[in-house]
């Protein structure tokens, strides 16, 4: 029960990270929103290390180490998917392949069993992730096989992402993590480098760099802000599901866990006022439920 309690929340709190993320990627480039959050998240992790078990072991390492490049590799097939849309189709169907990747890997591979309503509550969770990410009102348009592919890729790296984490020892505590975060922001951060040495040959300020479309805003003070916001969301995510775990079952993890855009979606509502359609408002009703039929598997 606990387990299933801190994905659901914890499901809610990468919504919120994603949300700030999306808000600040309207004055900065996506990629250096990434390499803030995950600056970010490596120091939030950081100053948590203290406090949970740390134990170095080369193994747990090494499994961090490469989260980190699935996180990056997800990240890109992500925001490149999503740009060439229908968002709609494709956002949905990275959150589904993310949960059902680690879902069979965890009932196939690791030989978790559940009691009847618990396979019930997954496949109803399947069906929330679906109708929550759900975009109604924009008129239908067949995604590309390019798109197609790319949000497969995404949904397979967020799902690796969750089983190689699963992989970590329980004494490491937070190096997996930490090793996550160090790779991802080396990523990340290498490339902003890259476009900065891009714009100063090109005549421009290293800094225009991080600006959307190479534009200097006057708001990228606030955006820079909502970067740090949705690094330290996200760290406080990881944090969640790394609880959640290796308190429970992956198969019950990564399929709460990909009701992310329920969190995004419930703010957008509150903060933007933008209106949540009735099969959305159904799949967070579906979200809730499936989540106490798993907690009770």
């Amino acid at each position: 029960m606990l387990s299933a309690a801190l994905a659901l929340v914890g499901a809610l709190v990468y919504g919120s990270a994603d949300f700030l993320g999306g808000l600040a990627a309207r004055r900065l480039r996506p990629l250096a929103v990434t390499a803030i959050a995950a600056l970010t998240g490596l120091v939030v992790l950081l100053l948590a290390l203290p406090f949970f078990g740390n134990a170095w072991l080369p193994a747990d390492v090494a499994w961090g180490a490469l989260s980190g490049v699935t996180g990056a590799i997800a990240i890109v097939l992500l925001y490149a998917c999503l740009a060439i849309g229908p968002m709609s189709i494709l956002s949905p169907l990275t959150a589904v392949v993310s949960a059902v990747a680690p879902m069979l890997w965890g009932l196939l591979v690791k030989g978790e069993t559940l009691a009847p309503w618990g396979y019930a509550g997954l496949a109803l969770a399947l069906v929330a992730v679906v109708l929550v990410g759900l975009i109604p009102g924009q008129r239908a348009v067949r995604p590309s096989a390019r798109g197609l592919a790319m949000a497969v890729g995404a949904g397979l790296a967020i799902g690796a992402f969750l089983i190689i984490i699963d992989q970590t020892s329980d004494e490491s505590g937070l190096v997996p993590l930490l090793l996550n975060r160090g790779v991802n922001t080396l990523i990340t951060g290498g490339a902003v480098a890259v476009l900065a040495v891009l714009a100063v040959r090109a005549g421009r300020s290293a800094s225009s760099a991080l600006d959307a479309g190479g534009r200097v805003t006057l708001a990228r003070r606030r955006a820079l802000w909502l970067a740090i916001g949705c690094g330290v969301l996200d760290a406080a995510a990881n944090l969640l599901l790394l609880i959640a775990l290796r308190s429970g079952d992956l198969s019950i993890v990564s399929a709460l866990t990909a009701l992310y855009p329920g969190g995004t979606i419930l703010l957008a509502a509150v903060v933007l006022r933008e209106r949540i359609a009735a099969v959305q408002w159904f799949g967070l009703a579906l979200a809730l439920t499936a989540g106490g039929m798993l907690a009770l598997a």
